[in-house]
C-alpha cells in the first residue's frame, strides 16, 4: 500500500510495464509523489506527444531522482516541473543539472531575510494593508520568488514573511 487512490493504483497497474515502472520510482519514496509525477506529468506528457512507457525519454530512476530533490528540500515542486521539461528534452541526471543550471533552491535564512527585510521596507502602503486584508501575505510571497528567481523555499519565505510582518 503506497498511500494512493483506487483509481491511481488501478492506471498504474493497467498495464505491467507501468506497475514496474511505479514500483522502481515508489522504491523507498513517497508513494502518493511518486504516483502523482508518474500519472500526471509522465503520462500526461506521453499522452500529449503520442508516445508510450517504452518510448519514454525519462527513466523511473530519473523521476525518483526528482522526487528526492523535491523531498530534500533542494529544489521547489515548480523548479522541479522545469527540471522534468529539460530532462524530458536533453536527458541527464536531474541532481547534476539542478547544481550546473543554478536551480537549488534557496533555504538560506540570512539571505532569505535579508530580501525579505528589503521588500518589507520597500512597501510600507502593502505591509499597512495586511492587517485588515490576510491575503496580501501571498503578495509579499510572490515578490521573494520573483526577487529569488522562484528558487526560494516556499515553507521558509511563509515563516520569515510571518515573523518579520508581525515586528513592523
Amino acid at each position: 500500500s503506497y498511500g494512493i487512490t483506487a483509481y491511481d493504483a488501478s492506471v498504474l497497474t493497467a498495464e505491467i510495464e507501468s506497475a514496474d515502472f511505479f514500483e522502481k520510482v515508489a522504491h523507498n519514496r513517497d508513494g502518493k509523489m511518486s504516483a502523482n509525477w508518474i500519472i500526471n506529468d509522465l503520462f500526461g506528457r506521453l499522452n500529449k506527444e503520442g508516445k508510450t512507457l517504452e518510448d519514454s525519454p525519462i527513466s523511473a530512476d530519473q523521476i525518483g531522482s526528482i522526487i528526492d530533490l523535491i523531498l530534500g528540500d533542494k529544489i521547489s515542486s515548480k523548479i522541479a516541473k522545469d527540471l522534468f521539461d529539460i530532462v524530458w528534452k536533453k536527458g541527464g541526471d536531474p541532481a547534476e543539472i539542478v547544481v550546473k543550471n543554478g536551480m537549488i533552491q534557496v533555504s538560506d535564512i540570512a539571505s532569505l531575510k535579508d530580501i525579505i527585510i528589503d521588500i518589507i521596507a520597500q512597501n510600507p502602503d502593502q505591509v499597512n494593508k495586511l492587517e485588515t486584508n490576510p491575503k496580501l501575505m501571498g503578495w509579499f510571497v510572490g515578490q521573494v520568488m520573483k526577487a529569488t528567481d522562484g528558487k526560494a523555499n516556499p515553507k521558509a519565505v511563509n515563516e520569515l514573511l510571518k515573523e518579520n510582518l508581525e515586528m513592523t
